[in-house]
């Protein structure tokens, strides 16, 4: 059993940054992959970015290429979000989740999810 407990959110003007961090309990962190999804007002969850168990690859969404960066450090037991240049589109609950998945972009694959924090951008 994993808990993620994620925390970094806020209301920042478009352009600003944001980094979010997702803090895992229990020694099976650094034994999953971690993704970042969001969730806007109306919309389905999607997915933002992933992290290998060893932090040797990442993947992102084309949206936040360029923008978003993932990381993790492992002694820590931590993943973050280094969210750069943010636009209104980013506004949504982003959530954490820890898991072996197939496919490192499918939610459904993930087993373990944190509560969630705001991210609201302004124009």
């Amino acid at each position: 059993q994993v808990q993620l407990v994620e925390s970094g959110g806020g209301w920042v003007q478009e352009g600003d940054s944001l980094r979010l961090s997702c803090t895992a309990s229990g020694r099976a962190f650094r034994s999953y992959a971690m993704g970042w999804f969001r969730q806007a007002p109306g919309a389905e969850r999607e997915f933002v970015a992933a992290i290998r168990r060893s932090g040797t690859s990442t993947y992102a969404t084309d949206s936040v290429k360029g923008r978003f960066t993932i990381s993790r450090d492992n002694a820590e037991n931590t993943v973050y979000l280094q969210m750069n240049s943010l636009k209104p589109e980013d506004t949504a609950v982003y959530y954490c989740a820890a898991g072996s998945p197939v496919m490192l972009t499918s939610g459904s694959q993930y087993p373990y999810w944190g509560q969630g924090t705001q991210v609201t951008v302004s124009s």
